[in-house]
């Protein structure tokens, strides 16, 4: 009979739903690229219904629920000001107060369990998994059978850094921080100071961090971490506001006041200054975030490392990695931050009730709504559309893209995890200068200064990138080799790097195949890809999404499975 776990994220942003069956990802979700509202923080039924109408189940069919947030610990510090900010909090108590004080006697346990009675009176256990635990738990669809693990992010239940370790089948915790001493709050602070939303545009800061350079605002911010006799580090909490839950934002007039200037409006241009501030922020990031790789090293003495929470989405620190430590190998998932909390905790409840030392089969993220051909046809002659049925997409694409089209490519079953790889996404040609701009004014109609990835095939890697890695999950940023900037100017950002995706053909064999067929053309191995969808949309997930974006934005064609659509 087959086990089924469904695992929920309905904490905080980007709610999300996943099921596994035995030891095999069956789909996965975020609940904003159904709702479109982007970063929802609406409890996930639209992703829980598409979970269920994939594997053909329903509720009767679960063996267990894994949420990712364990409410009994935020007993242990329940006060006044929780009660005060209930219309911040209340996502995180799952279960009325009076039903879950029992339990609070083992508030040290890594999760816990209640009873969920169907109506056919079936008693389904729901788990509530450490939320710590359920970004570390990502060891479980690395290929490592150990490896040292890192947790970083703004805050769990009242942890924000975590230290594990991991071997075959079990996680044990090995180190932890604890919150307000936040290395995630502290690069939020910083999103905010920038004139970017925090806990949503940290991306940003992180791409204008590369037009920066070091000024006095880098010895500033970094006299406010403070490091104890283990190194560990901590914050000023004078300059920063994050852990006041009852007064809204990240940035307070004492950390105006020490930097001697004022925060910049949100979405306004930035100047040099912030510029310089980002920079700043960055680098001091980077440097916490290597130190704590560095000190798990010593700690557990494994070669290989996976790394998650919300702060594993800094792909240039992430680039970083295997250069400045003692590691040797890196697992970064797709989906670190807390879109893939709720998978993360179906994966930890999946290694205590399977008794096998079997890790989860994990083979890529593509693991959403997908379309078959007949369905598009059908879809677009609904909305009578002149529309051509493609036989060869690779070569039809590949002309397109090479005469300086701007296209889309809706393929196969959509992402899960913040990045488009292929699937849901939009290309260019490298080689044209103008491509960068041009999609950013036209289509994206987002800042400038935003970088462009260069999804490259796996074979070619070192002829293009200093320090050659594997990123198949878009998940580090490397420099480009000085004699090929030139050749694919608009995937180069302005400090000389890209944020790569490698691709293999068993991975995506149509994003592989696509490219594979440019290079043939051009001798490069290279596409410009970023995701499909305009500023303040999510992702695309359905035909109709993909329609609504291309005639919303100044794409040239669009290519749904295999049919093409052109203005």
């Amino acid at each position: 009979m087959k086990k089924y776990i469904l695992g929920i994220n309905s904490t905080g942003f980007n709610t999300s739903a996943s099921l596994i069956c035995d030891n095999k990802i069956v789909a996965a979700v975020e609940e904003e690229r159904l709702s479109r509202e982007k970063r929802t923080r609406k409890f996930p039924n639209n992703a829980i219904k598409f979970c269920f109408d994939k594997a053909g189940i329903s509720f009767q069919n679960l063996e267990a629920i894994a949420v990712s947030w364990n409410p009994i610990i935020n007993l242990e510090n329940f006060d006044l000001n929780y009660s005060r900010n209930s219309s911040y909090f209340p996502s995180i108590l799952h279960s009325t107060l009076n039903h879950v004080m029992k339990d609070v006697k083992n508030i040290k346990k890594d999760f816990f369990e209640q009873n969920l009675r169907l109506e056919n009176g079936k008693i389904l256990k729901i788990f509530f998994v450490n939320h710590h635990l359920t970004h570390a738990s990502s060891f479980f669809v690395s290929n490592f059978s150990e490896s040292s693990i890192l947790t970083v992010d703004a805050f769990g239940e009242k942890q924000c850094v975590g230290f594990y370790s991991g071997n075959k089948n079990n996680i044990k915790k090995i180190h932890e921080q604890y919150f307000p001493h936040s290395l995630g709050s502290f690069y939020s602070t910083f999103t905010e100071f920038c004139g970017f939303k925090p806990k949503s545009e940290e991306w940003k800061l992180m791409g204008a961090s590369a037009y920066g350079k070091p000024s006095v605002y880098q010895k500033k911010i970094n006299d406010l971490i403070k490091f104890d006799k283990n190194n560990e580090f901590f914050l000023d909490l004078k300059y920063f506001k994050h852990y006041l839950f009852h007064r809204p934002g990240y940035v307070n007039k004492n950390l105006e006041e020490f930097l001697g200037i004022k925060k910049n409006k949100l979405n306004k241009d930035l100047n040099q200054k912030y510029f310089n501030i980002a920079f700043a922020a960055q680098s001091i990031f980077e440097k916490i975030y290597i130190n704590l790789i560095k000190k798990l090293f010593i700690k557990n003495k494994s070669k290989n490392l996976v790394v998650s929470g919300g702060a594993a989405l800094n792909c240039v620190a992430n680039g970083k990695i295997l250069n400045k430590t003692g590691f040797k190998k890196v697992f970064i998932p797709p989906f670190p931050d807390d879109s893939g909390a709720g998978l993360g905790a179906a994966l930890y409840v999946n290694s205590l009730l399977t008794k096998k030392n079997k890790k989860t089969i994990f083979l890529n993220n593509y693991l959403g709504p997908s379309f078959e051909n007949n369905e598009i046809e059908k879809t677009l002659k609904k909305f009578k559309l002149e529309y051509e049925k493609v036989k060869d997409i690779f070569d039809s694409a590949t002309k397109s893209i090479i005469k300086g089209k701007i296209i889309a490519w809706f393929q196969g079953s959509l992402e899960f995890g913040d990045r488009a790889l292929g699937n849901r996404s939009i290309l260019a040609d490298p080689r044209n200068a103008k491509m960068k701009d041009m999609i950013n004014k036209n289509i994206k109609y987002r800042e400038n200064f935003r970088p462009f990835a260069p999804a490259v095939l796996i074979d070619n890697i070192d002829e293009f990138f200093e320090n050659s890695q594997s990123s198949h999950f878009m998940e580090k940023t490397l420099i480009i080799k000085k004699e090929k900037k030139k050749i694919i100017p608009s995937v180069v950002h302005v400090d000389g790097s890209g944020r790569l995706q490698t691709v293999t053909k068993k991975n995506n064999y149509i994003f592989y195949s696509l490219i594979k067929k440019f290079y043939e053309k051009t001798g490069v191995p290279i596409l410009l890809n970023t995701s499909f969808n305009v500023q303040g949309e999510p992702i695309v997930c359905s035909i109709e999404d993909a329609i609504k974006n291309f005639y919303l934005s100044g794409l040239d064609e669009v290519y749904i499975g295999n049919y093409k659509l052109k203005k």
